[in-house]
């Protein structure tokens, strides 16, 4: 059965896209913990991420760092999460985002709602940061 981020992958359900490559994409969180709160997720269905081969994960945490970096360079804050966490879809998948401070780790401070044009907004500086920092070839158009 599909998981909700392999529908998403596949196109079924819409996303902001801002990485996709042979074998992970990344685009926004519909629940934020920040601006640009990023998730990077391998095409592959993988439930947890001790099941993923280390290849995989080296993968992941290099476009998760990729996308890090554009994230520190266009909010400026402290830090740069990076999470997995795995209970929200049995899909795994890595949080990047901003921090200013513990409770950005509290997903019960994730926004509920999202301004859809704010959104589109975030996603288009990522994609643009992106492509400025040598990624063109896998920032979607």
């Amino acid at each position: 059965m599909s998981t909700l981020f392999t529908k998403i992958i596949d196109g079924e359900i819409p996303a902001r896209f801002v990485w996709s490559d042979e074998r992970c994409v990344a685009f926004l969180s519909i629940n934020p913990l920040g601006p640009g709160h990023t998730l990077v997720v391998p095409r592959e269905e993988v439930d947890h991420w001790v099941d993923a081969s280390p290849e995989l994960m080296a993968h992941l945490t290099a476009v998760s760092h990729d996308v890090a970096a554009v994230v520190q360079a266009l909010w400026s804050p402290p830090r740069v999460a990076f999470l997995i966490a795995g209970f929200e879809v049995p899909h795994l998948h890595l949080h990047v985002y901003p921090a200013w401070d513990m409770e950005a780790f509290d997903f019960r401070n994730a926004a509920k709602e999202v301004d859809g044009a704010e959104q589109d907004g975030i996603a288009e500086r990522l994609r643009a940061a992106l492509r400025e920092a040598g990624h063109a070839e896998h920032v979607p158009a």
